[in-house]
């Protein structure tokens, strides 16, 4: 039986836009990837949409100047959007444009055999060896964090540190001010051409996939 994609628009408590598409499980996994871009492309607020990436690999929308991330995680894509910012040269790092997302399934017990390799030592003393969900939380956030660094080279045990983890918050925030305390998202911090970068981290779960958001405090948003 055929199976619909479902797409979904939102906007999360940190004014970042998140666009979700899932369904199609019937499709090939290739396939099923290059079905949900052309949905994401046809479900543009005003046209079509079409992707395009900076030398470095980071993903830009042809003809407009808002940054974007993007990640996959079986058939689960999604896609996220900072405001417009014409002031800023998106394929270079800029503390106005740092944002990245990250998605993982969060039973994905796979990344228990490779912590020792994203994770320092301090992190590992304080994120549980056997407990799978901390650890895709954290993988999601290592991840979300190269991205809005732009990442290209950086050692992720070295350069890139979870300062806290973030709670995970709902995939459909009523907008109580308490599920955007400060209490709830996390920190980390990115080495960025010798200075050290802080980013605010936000995860919520979605479709059994943990969803995480690093920006920097700096970044547009929406409103």
């Amino acid at each position: 039986m055929e199976t619909e994609f479902i797409y979904w628009r939102h906007h999360t408590l940190p004014g970042i836009k998140v666009e979700e598409i899932c369904g199609g499980d019937d499709k090939p996994s290739g396939v099923w990837l290059e079905m949900a871009y052309q949905v994401y492309s046809e479900n543009g607020k005003e046209a079509y949409r079409e992707i395009g990436h900076f030398h470095n690999g980071a993903p830009f929308l042809s003809g407009e100047n808002c940054r974007i991330s993007i990640s996959h995680a079986g058939r689960f894509l999604v896609v996220a959007t900072l405001p417009a910012t014409p002031e800023v040269d998106l394929s270079e790092f800029s503390e106005r444009a740092a944002m990245g997302v990250d998605a993982e399934a969060s039973d994905r017990a796979q990344v228990l055999r490779v912590r020792d390799r994203f994770l320092a030592e301090k992190e590992l003393e304080i994120i549980p060896a056997g407990d799978v969900f901390m650890n895709v939380l954290a993988w999601t956030c290592k991840e979300a964090l190269y991205k809005a660094a732009f990442g290209d080279g950086l050692d992720m045990r070295k350069e890139i540190e979870i300062v806290t983890l973030p709670k995970i918050g709902p995939a459909v925030p009523v907008y109580d001010k308490e599920e955007f305390d400060p209490i709830r998202t996390g920190e980390g911090v990115v080495t960025v051409a010798g200075n050290k970068i802080k980013f605010v981290l936000y995860s919520y779960e979605s479709e059994g996939r943990i969803v995480t958001l690093a920006f920097s405090p700096k970044c547009a948003k929406f409103g």
